[in-house]
């Protein structure tokens, strides 16, 4: 499981998930869109201050290996790469119309003092609205601000999705106080990135995309808007890199400890050269705030989203057609593979590209062109890297076999495309009881809403149980063991004795649920 998070999103577009951490503290990952008016209030507090470390004397005798090096000194100032980067970082501010109660009808839960400017405003409104999901409510403005930067000298911003989603109205303002409208070119979801064009524009400071990626401990300097105080500066290095922090299927964030907070959403990282490194887009708080851990979508994908945009107006990815999740221990020991590389097939959908290639669900694919596959956000990015209507060859494990296939790629549908309904009916009969595990099963062609009659369906399952555990629930159907389809009540416990007596620890389910296919290695000795 994730760590616990809370997103944040700008202004009155806030998005809200809440977990606990394992002692029961709540925390937040917020994406750093900043209010318009601060009606939560805020004290500042006067910021440290220090001096840059002079640069030791040259020492003319040789260290000795196990002699530590002095530490590497920070540069003494930022001042002329800020100076030449500044001018061409701006503070975007939004209006959208939405539909939402009006002062006098409020929400349940709500403080009455809330107004549509607050940036809890949309959580209680989202999760605390009466039945019949606000019809008949007025429209109103919502306001929002977040950062972006100029690329070109017409005009052109980048910013994140979330800073100007639904906006009927973008403006932007640069350093030197000249605030110009802005129209969107495009945007996109998936790596919550956006494109910007500033009207008439003509001759403007702009800046360039990094021409090579940060390591870990490089300089980096965050330039943005934080809670709509205008143009700052923060400085820190990259903490690491390749993060997901579950806010897309192609995370592949920069972690950054220099300061960014809401506002700082769509604004640049800089390296020492100047050079865009990032875009800042989310925090790791539990307060809201800056606690040192920023993330940063890196301009190498960054850049490469904006090109499609400004060219297309829009992201057109490489699909193969499948579920895929990772490979854990257990599941690699349940399949025989010696690693936990690779990208393992839950699902091929029906008439994609995989199902046509002859791909099934086992199948683990470790190699894209000849390039081996990390895991299953590796495989996801390299296929949309390839674009649609591009040939790829996969390399993929069936029965512990190496073999290859080549396929021509669709194009990744939209996500309405993709939203698929599947009914969960809890019409269910009595099943034959796995006591050991806490579960009972039946066919799923006997039990009324048994999603197509293949498997069987859970029908009763204890929430301490070691089927539960494994994350099994109530309603899913298991369609597979250990490869074998199921078709009775005792074919589960077949497959759990012949697992055992191959000398395996777990045997692998295949589980289908509202949410789609996934393996499940659950351990022959439910009690260890």
């Amino acid at each position: 499981m994730t760590l616990p998070m809370l997103f944040r999103r700008a202004l009155a577009t806030s998005r809200t998930a809440r977990w606990r951490r394992p002692e029961g503290r709540p925390f937040r990952l917020a994406l750093m869109s900043g209010a318009a008016a601060l009606a939560l209030g805020a004290t500042l507090l006067p910021a440290q201050t220090f001096a840059w470390g002079q640069a030791p004397a040259t020492q003319t005798q040789t260290q000795s290996p196990s002699q530590s090096a002095a530490p590497a000194i920070g540069p003494q100032s930022f001042a002329d790469v800020v100076e030449r980067v500044k001018p061409a970082v701006v503070a975007i501010k939004t209006k959208a119309l939405e539909a939402g109660g009006g002062p006098e009808e409020g929400f349940p839960g709500a403080p009455p003092e809330l107004s549509p400017d607050d940036p809890l405003y949309r959580f209680f409104r989202r999760f605390g609205e009466p039945p019949g999901g606000g019809r008949g409510r007025q429209k109103h403005m919502t306001q929002a601000q977040g950062s972006g930067f100029v690329i070109t000298n017409d005009g052109y911003v980048v910013t994140n999705n979330h800073v100007v989603d639904n906006a009927t109205q973008v403006e932007v303002t640069f350093d030197d106080g000249r605030t110009l409208p802005a129209k969107i070119i495009g945007t996109d979801k998936r790596t919550d990135l956006a494109l910007l064009k500033i009207s008439d524009g003509n001759n403007l400071p702009h800046v360039d995309w990094a021409s090579s990626s940060p390591r870990v401990g490089d300089w980096v300097i965050a330039v943005g808007n934080p809670f709509g105080l205008g143009g700052t500066v923060t400085a820190g290095i990259v903490s690491a890199r390749g993060r997901d922090i579950g806010a897309g299927p192609y995370d592949d964030f920069l972690q950054i400890d220099a300061p960014v907070n809401r506002g700082n959403s769509g604004g640049p990282s800089f390296d020492e050269r100047g050079q865009v490194v990032g875009v800042n887009t989310a925090i790791y708080s539990p307060s809201g705030g800056s606690v040192g851990i920023g993330f940063a979508i890196p301009s190498e994908v960054a850049k490469d989203v904006i090109a499609a945009l400004k060219d297309k107006g829009q992201v057109a990815r490489g699909w193969i057609g499948v579920s895929i999740q990772p490979i854990t221990p257990e599941i690699a020991e349940s399949l025989g593979l010696k690693t936990s590389k690779g990208a393992l097939i839950a699902q091929p959908q029906r008439g994609g590209p995989a199902e046509a290639a002859g791909l099934k669900a086992g199948d683990v694919v470790t190699a894209v062109d000849g390039q081996k596959v990390d895991g299953p956000r590796d495989l996801a990015r390299r296929i949309a890297t390839l674009g649609p209507g591009k040939s790829a060859e996969l390399t993929y494990l069936r029965n512990g076999a190496e073999k290859n296939v080549k396929l021509k790629l669709g194009k990744l549908p939209s996500e309405k495309e993709t939203a698929a309904a599947e009914s969960n009916d809890d019409g269910v009969e009595p099943g034959a009881a796995l006591a050991a595990y806490g579960i009972e099963v039946a066919p799923a062609a006997e039990v009324r809403g048994g999603r197509g009659g293949e498997g069987l369906i859970i029908v009763g399952i204890d929430p301490n149980g070691a089927a539960a555990q494994k994350g099994l629930r109530q309603g899913d159907v298991i369609v597979e063991a250990n490869g074998q389809t199921l078709k009775g009540r005792g074919d589960l416990q077949a497959a759990i004795d012949s697992a055992k007596k191959e000398g395996r620890k777990s045997v692998l389910l295949r589980v289908k649920s509202p949410e789609g296919a996934r393996f499940v290695a659950l351990s022959v000795n439910p009690a260890s």
